[in-house]
């Protein structure tokens, strides 16, 4: 009874923090992917608007303590549907991977949602983390982890994949994330190669076409010799 009691502590306070974090992702993502263009606002307005925006780092970035730097490899990635793609991103100092202080929680931030890629609670990976939209498609390189490198191989790339891509990490260090951008376009039809079959196929046809040409050619130079004769014959 006691090892289900504190299961399931545990896993409300996971599930406490994962609610805080995505509301404090979620407004990072509203205030920073609003498509109103600043020139349009007045000059107070857009001060107000720079003044809160800069709070609001300030506010996200003071929970940053310790020593601990996460870094994206690549800013922003562009693949088609149904392509596979590699996310990464580099922590140090390093940490043990299989550490009870290691929490990692990678998230999709878009304008409607946030969707969950990957998570790591106390050094356990969490399967069942994954939104559905993700599930069955995002595997993480675990030697790379003890390297103090996420790398996350999302595979069949969807259109909706596109968005924001935040990895948080948190260890005995203290707590620091970073976000690339992933924009995924739809897959262009191919024609498709001609088979050498149907080459051979076409060349045929058009040497029959050929062969049919040349015998009604010679089919009306014979009949008009044949007249000829005819006519040279009634004449005699």
């Amino acid at each position: 009874m006691f090892l289900i009691y504190k299961r399931n502590k545990e896993k409300k306070i996971v599930q406490k923090r994962r609610r805080r974090r995505r509301r404090r992702k979620f407004v990072l993502a509203q205030s920073f992917m609003s498509e109103q263009p600043i020139s349009s606002c007045s000059e107070s307005s857009t001060r107000e608007k720079m003044i809160c925006r800069i709070l609001l780092l300030i506010s996200l970035t003071s929970c940053v303590s310790g020593t601990l730097v996460v870094k994206v490899t690549q800013t922003s990635y562009q693949a088609e549907e149904n392509d596979n793609i590699t996310l990464e991103w580099m922590f140090t100092p390093r940490t043990n991977s299989s550490s009870s202080s290691l929490l990692i929680s990678c998230q999709m931030l878009t304008n409607v949602k946030i969707s969950t890629l990957y998570d790591v609670h106390e050094g356990v990976e969490v399967p069942e983390s994954p939104d559905e939209q993700f599930a069955g498609r995002v595997q993480c390189d675990k030697d790379a982890l003890r390297e103090g490198r996420i790398r996350l191989h999302v595979s069949r790339l969807r259109t909706d994949d596109s968005g924001l891509y935040d990895c948080e990490v948190k260890t005995d260090d203290g707590t620091s994330s970073d976000s690339c951008r992933l924009k995924v376009t739809a897959a262009v039809d191919q024609p498709k190669p001609q088979k050498p079959a149907d080459k051979s196929k076409a060349e045929n046809l058009g040497m029959i076409g050929l062969y049919v040409i040349v015998a009604v050619a010679a089919l009306a130079v014979a009949l008009r010799l044949y007249f000829i004769y005819r006519g040279c014959c009634n004449k005699t």
